[in-house]
């Protein structure tokens, strides 16, 4: 279970170093299983030790954010909602 932790956690990490384009975003974990970002490693944390949601959450909301693609069936089904009383 651990590592499945880790991995979503690391997996928001290179998220945002891809919005970003700032390849030196850093992760650590703490002894008691907590996640604390930092611009690089060794540098002081951007956030507290976080638990795996609350971590995640926090690297998602950093940095540029990706536009998401919206279809033209997307677009046709938001009009007929708004039609409706």
């Amino acid at each position: 279970m651990a590592g499945a932790r880790s991995t979503r956690a690391s997996a928001a990490v290179e998220r945002l170093k891809k919005r970003s384009g700032n390849n030196g975003y850093s992760m650590a974990r703490t002894g008691d299983g907590l996640f604390f970002l930092a611009e690089r490693p060794g540098a002081p944390p951007l956030c507290p030790a976080l638990e795996l949601d609350e971590f995640v959450a926090f690297v998602d909301g950093l940095g540029p954010q990706v536009e998401k693609r919206v279809g033209k069936h997307d677009l046709a089904f938001e009009k007929q909602l708004k039609k409706k009383p």
